[in-house]
């Protein structure tokens, strides 16, 4: 049984898989997934070796050794012709020793291929009587296809119950926060809704991370948003994000590429943060000529967004007028700014490739463009600052009075210095979120 078992694919599978878990801790879900994975096909290796265990017909046997016979006799009939042939030739020669060793070895061949012959007809019989007295029950062995089939599906069900059953406490035991087929575990190209309802947040957790990084270390960095960084680097950060890593700290010396991948996430975003209901809305934003008239404009269509895409935004631009303070350093003005975030903000939901559709978004790009610069140089006044609460999570209410959503509890000033170098970390609940002072720039007192 135990020889039988080893060789069976599915205890060869079991097997790998123990060598699997092994390099892993045994508390993660993989960890956890491989070792009963293991546990349960070495279940059914040994459930299929019992179906499998056979006694070996005696027919079998007499056909195996009859066809061994019959290969040693064609051998020894091979031989003793050739004997014959060098008897005869000897024999033409005339008279000598070499004629007398060749005419002993032709009778020693002769008896030796008479001995097997007789064994080859031995064995023969037996094996024809073992053939006829297999015919005399053909309708008992016919109906061993009956119970082939009936083993093969007790099998089947045995296999079922136990595979039922593993399912089943691994699903308890790994329960995702994300369904497996969501893009980057649920972060990247998914609705900012479900993003953030998942997570029970209120900004999302790349929007947030990115701007904490930026804030620490490339509010001064040259052309920020601008500059392309290594898509190797983007990919680590945006695959290091997605699964909730506590180590960021290596992104920090690059913030082309914490710029890059917030880019990314807004841009992959399935509805954009602007919104596609807004859309003619901001275009008739971006037709006011009087500055007045079109921040009361900002400002009313700003109030029509969803909760969530207007707290995301408002977290957005308000850094991004902080990222326009330094820009005699880092060369983002905020008409800069506006060119290369605004596409990433607000598209239009149609587009084809009819000529005609591509001069309109062309042209709507450039009023995208001036909707974005105009956000930004009216942050204060459209995204008025206060003190933060300590509360995470909240949903805001109202529009018409000051919000903040920054989970501070101390009313920090915005600025680097608030912002602790290290990266996302698990709360007391086990979701992912950031320390309190990450947004703290969303609380800034006037």
């Amino acid at each position: 049984m135990d020889k039988r078992v080893k060789k069976l694919p599915l205890m060869a599978l079991s097997m790998t898989m123990a060598e699997s878990f092994k390099e892993l801790d045994t508390e993660s879900s993989l960890g956890k997934a491989l070792e009963m994975g293991c546990c349960i096909q070495s279940s059914l290796a040994k459930i299929l070796a019992e179906f499998e265990i056979e006694e070996l017909p005696i027919i079998l046997k007499r056909k195996k050794a009859l066809q061994k016979l019959i290969s040693d006799w064609n051998a020894i009939k091979s031989r003793l012709n050739q004997a014959a042939k060098s008897s005869s030739n000897s024999a033409g020669t005339g008279a000598g020793p070499g004629t007398s060793a060749a005419a002993n070895k032709l009778e020693i061949l002769k008896e030796e291929e008479e001995e097997v012959k007789r064994k080859v007809e031995q064995c023969k019989d037996e094996y024809m009587a073992d053939l006829y007295h297999f015919s005399t029950k053909e309708d008992s062995y016919a109906s061993y296809f009956i119970k082939l089939l009936e083993i093969q599906a007790q099998y089947h069900r045995q296999s079922l119950e136990s595979l039922d059953s593993a399912l089943a406490e691994l699903k308890e035991i790994h329960k995702p926060s994300f369904a497996a087929d969501t893009p980057m575990a649920g972060y990247y190209g998914v609705p900012l809704e479900m993003h953030l309802k998942s997570l029970g947040r209120e900004i999302a957790l790349p929007i947030e991370a990115c701007v904490m990084m930026l804030l620490a270390s490339g509010m001064r960095e040259e052309g920020l948003f601008r500059l392309a960084a290594g898509a190797s680097v983007l990919r680590k950060l945006k695959s290091s994000l997605a699964s909730g890593s506590n180590a960021l700290e290596e992104f920090y010396s690059d913030p082309h590429a914490v710029a890059g991948a917030l880019k990314s996430y807004l841009r992959e975003l399935p509805q954009p943060l602007m919104t596609f209901e807004l859309y003619n809305e901001w275009m008739k934003v971006a037709s006011f000529k009087d500055a007045d008239s079109r921040v009361q404009s900002l400002r009313d269509t700003c109030s029509r967004l969803p909760q969530e895409s207007y707290n995301n935004l408002r977290y957005l631009i308000k850094f991004l007028a902080k990222l326009v303070e330094h820009q005699e350093v880092n060369k983002m003005t905020p008409s800069n700014i506006a060119i290369v975030l605004g596409p990433n903000l607000l598209w239009s939901q149609q587009s084809t490739g009819d000529p005609m559709q591509l001069d309109l978004a062309s042209v709507s790009s450039i009023q995208v463009v001036g909707v974005v610069e105009a956000l930004i140089q009216n942050a204060d006044t459209l995204f008025p600052g206060g003190r933060a609460r300590p509360l995470m999570g909240s949903r805001v209410e109202g529009r018409g009075r000051e919000r903040d959503i920054s989970p501070s509890s101390g009313g920090a000033k915005w600025g680097a210095a608030a912002v602790p170098h290290h990266g996302v970390i698990r709360g007391s609940s086990g979701r992912q979120t950031l320390p309190h002072g990450l947004s703290s720039f969303l609380s800034t007192q006037r």
